[in-house]
């Protein structure tokens, strides 16, 4: 039978533009942008100046906070700019931009470390940390501080999510296709540095291919299955991987670890692998450019810092008429209105909408109807909270546990009266934060 967990919907998945698509290497660029924050936490602080020359895998940026993660140069050339630039996140973000001098010469300190058998847990911790590795669902949290839970928070399973349940995405997809070695491996590493000996990697069903792959490379691995899911959005998210593979519940403002779970992505395991067989940081990833308003759907390898520009010329241009250009998946992607802005860590698809896709619905009075409180996967009561915060109810709001939403869309999804509850969830989430904050 296969896992799942109550609520969420059954949007149109729409994965058939890329899904039989082998992953291509995509051109060096001439250019790259790299920001100092790609990740949850505090931001790199530049080491390199205008002028300098830098390699494939050199440090350029250094995480001087617990929560932080390193930044390399993902090609070879020269520093042109230290500067703050446009951030497919939002707003500027001081990056460095780098020249590239068309060698793609990799810096010479890298080396492959030891054997993953020989590694103590506190070397692979540090592997992973000095390697920039983060979570590359979206969420980009650092790693090692997974790795590394407070005095009194055991951990007994760790979770590969490899659900991509984000309509469009195939990324995920892809790589346990035609990578499964080093999911597996990268999830050895994980259960090795947290001392785990149960590890399970989970997949949706409609990735039968992806689940034949990973089942063959964790033949006579000890310890580790394959877990099943049912297709259903948001399957990926942590809270709701960890109720359908364990059925534990996290607990209100709850973290999985609180659960004794570590939840990690299929590409962070991947990354993982890549550091260990090869001592390179992380420096590229895959990205799925995919929907109608593209000429030609890829999946594509891509250097960190690739402008958006670039990614979208490699793929044929767009067609027709374009509506909106996501980094992401519809559900919880970020929309762009520049083009300019590099690809990061946590870039694992760029959406071209064409304009008819893009519909601007009338927005109507609650009805009362509680779909969304069915669809809603934490449990929460969304009309209500879309209502304190039309009022500025911060307060309220928090007693209702907006703090718990994942905003996931489903509540504005399933909404026949078009209200944005997401965003109104999000705001007041943004007050209640702000005002802990003073």
């Amino acid at each position: 039978m296969l896992k799942t967990f109550r609520g969420g919907i059954h949007p149109p998945y729409n994965k058939d533009f890329t899904k039989h698509k082998p992953v291509e290497m995509a051109k060096i660029p001439d250019r790259v942008i790299i920001p100092m924050s790609q990740h949850v936490g505090a931001p790199c602080e530049p080491i390199v100046k205008v002028g300098d020359t830098v390699k494939k895998g050199q440090k350029i940026g250094e995480a001087k906070a617990f929560v932080s993660a390193p930044i390399h140069a993902s090609i070879s050339g020269r520093v042109s700019a230290v500067e703050p630039r446009p951030h497919p996140g939002g707003g500027m973000v001081v990056s460095v931009v780098i020249e590239s001098d068309g060698k793609d010469e990799v810096f010479e300190d890298l080396k492959p470390p030891k054997p993953l058998d020989e590694l103590t847990p506190d070397e692979i911790k540090s592997i992973i940390r000095e390697a920039g590795i983060v979570g590359m669902g979206g969420a980009g949290f650092p790693t090692q501080v997974k790795l590394s839970p407070p005095p009194g928070k055991t951990i007994d399973t760790v979770i590969v999510n490899g659900a991509e349940c984000e309509p469009y995405l195939t990324a995920d997809h892809r790589l346990m296709v035609e990578r499964p070695e080093d999911v597996v491996m990268g999830l050895e590493a994980v259960m090795k540095a947290t001392g785990v000996e149960n590890g399970y990697i989970a997949i949706e069903a409609n990735k039968p291919d992806a689940i034949e792959a990973i089942k063959h490379a964790v033949e006579g691995k000890k310890g580790i299955q394959v877990v099943e899911l049912a297709t259903k959005y948001p399957q990926g998210g942590e809270k709701q991987l960890i109720n359908a593979v364990t059925g534990r519940e996290v607990p209100s403002g709850g973290l999985p670890m609180d659960v004794h779970v570590i939840v990690d992505n299929a590409g962070t395991c991947a990354a993982i692998a890549t550091a260990l067989k090869t001592g390179m940081p992380l420096v590229e990833r895959i990205t799925t450019v995919t929907g109608p308003g593209i000429k030609e759907p890829k999946n594509l390898l891509i250097r960190i810092g690739t402008p958006f520009s670039e990614i979208i010329e490699q793929c044929g241009g767009f067609q027709g008429e374009v509506g909106k250009v996501i980094m992401g998946g519809p559900m919880m992607g970020l929309a762009q209105s520049l083009l300019d802005v590099p690809a990061v860590k946590g870039t694992s698809g760029i959406l071209i909408l064409e304009r008819k896709d893009v519909v601007l619905a009338e927005q109507s009075p609650c009805i009362r109807c509680a779909k969304c409180v069915d669809a809603c996967p934490i449990h929460l009561l969304p009309t209500t909270l879309g209502k304190l915060a039309e009022r500025s109810m911060w307060d309220e709001a928090e007693e209702y546990h907006a703090l718990d939403c994942i905003e996931c869309g489903c509540c504005a999804y399933v909404c026949p009266a078009h209200i944005p509850l997401t965003q109104l969830i999000r705001l007041a989430k943004n007050h209640i934060i702000a005002s802990k904050k003073k």
